[in-house]
C-alpha cells in the first residue's frame, strides 16, 4: 500500500473536522494540564511549536501571557488557526518541523500528541531535535509528547491491533516491525453500508532512541514522566512527556 504523504492526510477536510471543542483531545482535563506545564517550562520566555496544527495548544497558551510561534507543514491547518488566532498574536512559518526555520531563539520548543511520529524515518526524526536545538537559547527546552509502541499487545504472526472500538467507530492500527513503521486506520460508519476511513502512517520510537536522537542534537534528558502532571513513568505507562535541555554555554 503506498504511504500518504502529509499534505495529503492533512487536507482542508481534515482540517475542518480536527478541531473537538470540550471533548477527545480538547476537553480540559487533557488540554489544561500540558497548558499549563509548558507555560511554566517556558519560563516567561517565547515558545516555538512544531507542528502547530490548529492552535489547540497554542491558543490556550498563547492566553497564558506566552508568546507563541508556530511551524506548520499544511496550510489548511493553518487557515483554521487562523480563525482563533491572527498573524500578529501567533506567527506561523509554513514548512516541515525537521527543517523550517522561524525567527530568533526560544526559551521553549515543544512538540506535542505523538506528532514526531509523523516523520517517517530516523533520519527525519533525528533533524527535528537537531532543528530543535538551533532554535533554543542556551538552556532552553525542547519538550516531546509521544506514546510508548504497545508491541506486547501484538502476538507473534499478527500485524494488526484494535485499540477503540465503540459504537460508530473502530480504530486500529498495522505494524511493519522491520521498519518500525505502523498505520492509524479511524472507520466511522452509521446504520447503512458506507464507512469514511481516515489513515495515518507513522514511525514509532521507543524513549531509550529518542534520548539518543537529542544526544545526537546536543540535548540532555532532563525530565520524563507519564502524563503532563507528571505521574511516574513505568514499564506500564502507555505514553511519556520527555523534557530536553540545551546546556548553557561555557564561561570564558
Amino acid at each position: 500500500m503506498p504511504v500518504m504523504s502529509q499534505d495529503d492526510i492533512w487536507d482542508g477536510q481534515a482540517a475542518e473536522r480536527y478541531d473537538t471543542p470540550g471533548v477527545g483531545m480538547f476537553s480540559p482535563d487533557v488540554l489544561q494540564p500540558a497548558v499549563e506545564r509548558l507555560a511554566a517550562l517556558a519560563g516567561g520566555g517565547p515558545a516555538l511549536e512544531f507542528a502547530i496544527g490548529t492552535g489547540r495548544v497554542a491558543v490556550p497558551l498563547r492566553q497564558r501571557g506566552v508568546s507563541v510561534t508556530g511551524i506548520e507543514l499544511s496550510p489548511a491547518m493553518v487557515a483554521q488557526l487562523r480563525t482563533k488566532a491572527d498573524e500578529a498574536t501567533i506567527p506561523v512559518i509554513l514548512g516541515d518541523m525537521a527543517t523550517a526555520t522561524a525567527p530568533g531563539r526560544y526559551a521553549l520548543v515543544y512538540l506535542v500528541f505523538n506528532t514526531i511520529s509523523n516523520l517517517l524515518t530516523q533520519e527525519q526524526q533525528v533533524a527535528c531535535f537537531r532543528n530543535a536545538a538551533r532554535h533554543l537559547v542556551p538552556g532552553g527546552r525542547f519538550v516531546i509528547e509521544l506514546w510508548v509502541p504497545d508491541l506486547r499487545r501484538l502476538p507473534p504472526t499478527q500485524q494488526a491491533v484494535v485499540w477503540q472500538s465503540d459504537p460508530g467507530f473502530v480504530g486500529f492500527d498495522t505494524y511493519d516491525l522491520l521498519r518500525q513503521h505502523v498505520v492509524s486506520h479511524h472507520f466511522r460508519f452509521g446504520e447503512g453500508r458506507q464507512a469514511e476511513l481516515f489513515r495515518s502512517p507513522h514511525r514509532y520510537i521507543w524513549p531509550a532512541e529518542l534520548d539518543l536522537m537529542a544526544q545526537l542534537a546536543g540535548l540532555t534528558l532532563e525530565s520524563r514522566h507519564a502524563d503532563w502532571s507528571g505521574t511516574e513513568f513505568t514499564a506500564e505507562s502507555r505514553s511519556h512527556v520527555s523534557v530536553y535541555r540545551l546546556p548553557e554555554k561555557a564561561e570564558g
